[in-house]
């Protein structure tokens, strides 16, 4: 029984450790930018008090979310890397495509892991790329620099609520945060 229980262990191990750190060697490239949002600092947000409707809906969001990561890049070598890194991780999860656009060069894709029920989420990953040219002419400054943002990784896990997700990271300025209004069920 021990060596059952232990080879069964060893099975599931890198797929635990696979899925929890796939993404994290890109907030060590210098040509990557990252935003970490981890459960302390949403409950830190869920704590803040208001008579605003909009606040208080986000805030009821941030009471039930994990983790918030983003990561973007205008490096087409690091997009494709996150690109095989996602089909991997999507792979070895159970994450379902919940939807997909093309627009152009531009493509977004979004995943989800289910719910309590059709609105709500335990996971939501976007990858988005091709957009550099509709940010070569905006004005994005990361650490006093100029930027052109070729790709979007979006990781969110928690009891997400889609139907109230991109309220969310619309109030946190998330890059590609406003994408995810074209990922409710609804």
């Amino acid at each position: 029984m021990k060596i059952q229980t232990l080879i069964f262990n060893l099975i599931l191990l890198p797929t635990v450790l696979l899925s929890q750190s796939i993404f994290d060697k890109y907030e060590d490239i210098e040509l990557v930018s990252s935003v970490v949002v981890n459960q302390k600092m949403f409950n830190m947000l869920a704590d803040i008090e208001t008579n605003d409707p909009d606040s208080e809906a986000f805030i009821n969001q941030a009471k039930t979310l994990k983790n918030l990561t983003v990561y973007t890049t205008s490096s087409v070598d690091v997009m494709k890397s996150m690109e095989q890194d996602v089909a991997s991780y999507v792979m070895s999860s159970q994450l379902e495509e919940l939807m997909r656009i093309k627009d152009g060069g531009s493509s977004i894709k979004f995943y989800i892991l289910e719910g309590s029920d059709d609105n709500h989420v335990k996971e939501l990953l976007m990858f988005v790329k091709g957009l550099t040219d509709m940010t070569k002419n905006q004005n994005i400054t990361i650490n006093g620099k100029q930027r052109v943002v070729e790709t979007v990784l979006l990781s969110l896990k928690g009891d997400i609520d889609l139907r109230e997700v991109s309220k969310l990271t619309t109030k946190l300025n998330v890059p590609g945060g406003e994408l995810l209004k074209k990922a409710t069920k609804e």
